[in-house]
């Protein structure tokens, strides 16, 4: 799977010696609902087609750009976009986690419910590398006004050393190693899908996996079992929403995948010891 990525990078970077249009996200609206908003930064290119989102605009609140073929997304942490998937298009993105980088290949015809082709693949991330400085370079520079044409310079350089870490084509991958990227991999769809209804059957399927594999690598590689990674990213996020705006309690619940306004009020106190007003309350002062 490296090797599609690793061939698709090459030929934007050989193609593309600059951008024809590069959108930056922001966070200073109140974003709307079944946005993308994760707390890492993601980069999102169109290989071809018309792709939609909705973005905050610094003058004009939220507002509709059309993403083509040549242009850039950019999206800070904790920023959001959201994509309406209405016409055809190919889309590439790049996710940039804690531990990993996730690499996504979606493509979508216009009319047709889902996605026809999807390829994901994840590697491990390089700390204390070029790439931690080239996205705080980034991240700093989405806030400022003025941004040609360090962007394109500093984009260029992300998918050059984004290209560089996926190694070698041929480079032989042992189990361990397969067994490692496709938890990382699960990790970052988890912190992608957490609004979503996902649970270990789901999940399962959407890595062709059985359930029982599923919950065994969480008890090998991680320190937490499946159902308490994804209560733990939905909390998370719950946090940060509280924190940052003024949800209803009912609609903090509902974005962070807790149907269950009762439920999410009992989990969120167990995990945090504060019910979720008392702890609004608090990181408000």
């Amino acid at each position: 799977m490296d090797l599609v990525f690793n061939t698709v990078l090459e030929a934007l970077l050989a193609e593309r010696e600059s951008f024809n249009q590069i959108w930056f996200a922001g966070d200073k609206v109140t974003p709307p609902a079944c946005c993308y908003q994760v707390n890492f930064p993601r980069l999102e290119l169109v290989i071809s087609g018309e792709y939609r989102n909705q973005i905050e605009d610094p003058e004009f609140g939220i507002t509709e750009v059309k993403v083509m073929a040549g242009d850039a997304l950019y999206i800070p942490p904790n920023c959001w976009n959201k994509p309406d998937w209405s016409e055809d298009c190919s889309v590439l993105s790049l996710l940039f986690g804690r531990r990993q980088v996730g690499f996504s290949l979606v493509s979508k015809r216009k009319g047709e419910e889902g996605f026809y082709d999807v390829q994901k693949y994840s590697i491990q991330t390089r700390t204390g590398h070029a790439i931690d400085n080239i996205l705080e370079a980034l991240n700093a520079l989405a806030r400022e006004p003025n941004k040609k044409q360090i962007d394109e310079y500093l984009l260029l350089a992300l998918l050059s050393y984004s290209k560089s870490m996926l190694g070698e084509p041929s480079e032989a991958v042992s189990p361990k190693k397969r067994s490692e990227d496709l938890y990382q991999g699960i990790c970052i769809y988890i912190q992608e899908n957490f609004h979503k209804s996902i649970d270990r059957t789901t999940i399962a399927n959407r890595f062709n996996i059985s359930p029982n594999h599923l919950s065994r690598m969480f008890r090998q590689q991680g320190h937490m079992t499946l159902a308490d990674y994804i209560t733990w990213v939905r909390i998370e996020r719950a946090k940060f929403m509280l924190k940052k705006y003024t949800f209803r309690l009912t609609e903090v619940a509902t974005r962070c995948g807790f149907q269950d306004v009762n439920y999410f009020y009992r989990v969120f106190k167990n995990k945090t010891s504060y019910t979720p007003s008392d702890y609004r309350a608090m990181v408000k002062v």
